[in-house]
């Protein structure tokens, strides 16, 4: 597994950085940890076949509207974005990524998830609003944009929501 987190804006403390970061932590919480932790539990939930590999980036308001008009077309700021590199036909159906060269590292042979792209300052909002830590709502908004990367979606039958709150169950953060 390989995961590059970007922070072009500081998780805690909303102070935007002047270069990119491969790896930060904070005094309440590793954020490599947490992280690996996430991954390798929604992996293992999923029962992904390969190792994956993705990439994470921490934004403030103004670049998560940016992104948002440039991608999806709406000009508003919103807590996570996930951009798949595959698409799936059903939920975490690793069976046609078999022959498809472009879903995979070509020098490590991960399958590459895509790219996660949360909202440092919504982050921060909902985690008080929610009444629980920035760890909790992390993990949360991490888990919540994989399930998006492998196909899932939010289609009114809860197998989305359940996947999250045992998996964030199963790790330990809980709200």
């Amino acid at each position: 597994m390989t995961f590059y987190v970007e922070m072009e804006e500081d998780l805690l403390t909303g102070t935007v950085n002047e270069a990119a970061t491969a790896t930060a932590s904070d005094g309440s919480f590793d954020l490599d940890a947490v992280t690996e932790a996430v991954i390798k539990a929604f992996a293992a939930d999923v029962k992904c076949p390969h190792e994956t590999q993705l990439n994470i980036v921490l934004v403030g308001d103004e670049e998560m509207r940016r992104i948002n008009a440039e991608k999806r077309g709406r000009d508003e700021v919103t807590d996570v974005l996930s951009f798949p590199v595959s698409t799936y036909p059903a939920p975490a159906d690793f069976g046609h990524l078999a022959g498809d060269v472009s879903a995979f590292d070509p020098d490590s042979g991960e399958l590459l998830l895509g790219d996660v792209v949360i909202c440092s300052p919504r982050l921060r909002a909902q985690a008080e609003a929610f009444g629980h830590g920035i760890k909790r709502e992390y993990a949360f908004l991490l888990l919540h944009s994989l399930l998006h990367l492998v196909g899932y979606e939010h289609d009114g039958d809860g197998v989305m929501e359940e996947k999250q709150e045992a998996i964030l169950l199963g790790l330990g953060i809980c709200r």
